[in-house]
């Protein structure tokens, strides 16, 4: 049974608006907002731009866990704890959300792990030149890239929100709602950014390791190629795709870290909103 709704908040948040059906059309707080609610529509921003022109996964990390932060303070404050016992609808899909995000960013250092364990049986039959071994690691790396392709996908949904009413509820009480449903779709479409670019980093190597594989030698390249020239290619490919391997563990080395701390904050996040929702049942 859903909790009644409160009727005010002490935020000093911007002033009353024309229409206030959904809370995803409410707009960000003016600059009479509180400081810790601006904070984090700056980083949601920041987030956001981030995942629209994603670079290192490490960075994208760096920026999760900055949101994680701010949204960490946001909730400590009375106000912010009052919106969410007032709007018990927006604590409900808050608390999907992040469940999502849980599953999705746990099963995402599983993906990561098995990744790695393939990468380096590539690396390691890649310098025997054991073609078969070659062979299974890349199907096996194949599989996991797919596994992240398929969690960020699914990640994305935690940002999907129905439409949320905000008739019984105060502008103020809205409008805080609106900003955190912002910061978890930021959250999920930056998440899906970050599987997405290791996915490609993965890509790229499996690429470069499948076209190294030596081949039997046909009449036509044995034609058209001396012995010498096609040694020389095939080192070539191999030394490319051994580069690939290695910037691969590289980028799986930088996120080790970033990506458990990532994986806390959300657990953290949630049993804060867990805790907050338990209070008004």
């Amino acid at each position: 049974m859903a909790p009644s709704f409160g009727r005010s908040i002490s935020f000093p948040l911007s002033p009353a608006r024309s229409s206030r059906r959904h809370v995803r059309s409410v707009s960000l707080p003016s600059s009479r907002a509180h400081p810790l609610l601006a904070h984090l529509q700056n980083t949601t921003r920041a987030v956001r731009a981030w995942a629209a022109d994603p670079s290192a996964p490490a960075t994208g990390l760096a920026h999760l866990d900055a949101l994680h932060a701010a949204l960490a303070e946001l909730l400590l404050l009375p106000e912010a704890r009052a919106a969410l016992q007032s709007g018990s609808a927006t604590a409900d899909c808050l608390l999907d959300g992040f469940l999502v995000l849980a599953d999705g960013h746990g099963a995402f250092q599983e993906a990561v792990l098995e990744l790695r364990r393939h990468a380096a049986e590539a690396q390691a039959a890649l310098r025997r030149r054991d073609q078969p071994r070659l062979a299974s690691a890349v199907r096996a790396q194949r599989q996991a890239e797919k596994d992240l392709a398929r969690l960020a996908s699914s990640v994305r949904g935690a940002a999907k929100f129905p439409q949320l009413a905000g008739t019984a509820a105060s502008v103020a009480e809205v409008e805080v709602s609106g900003v955190l449903t912002e910061a978890v779709a930021a959250v999920a479409s930056a998440s899906a950014a970050v599987f997405s670019a290791v996915e490609s980093v993965s890509s790229a190597a499996t690429a470069a390791v499948a076209s190294s594989s030596r081949k039997p030698a046909t009449l036509i390249s044995l034609v058209t190629r001396t012995k010498a020239a096609a040694a020389s290619s095939d080192e070539d490919k191999e030394m490319a795709a051994l580069d690939k391997l290695e910037d691969l563990d590289e980028c799986i080395a930088k996120m080790e870290a970033g990506s458990d701390k990532v994986f806390r904050s959300i657990l953290q996040t949630r049993v804060a909103l867990l805790n907050i929702h338990t209070q008004t049942c």
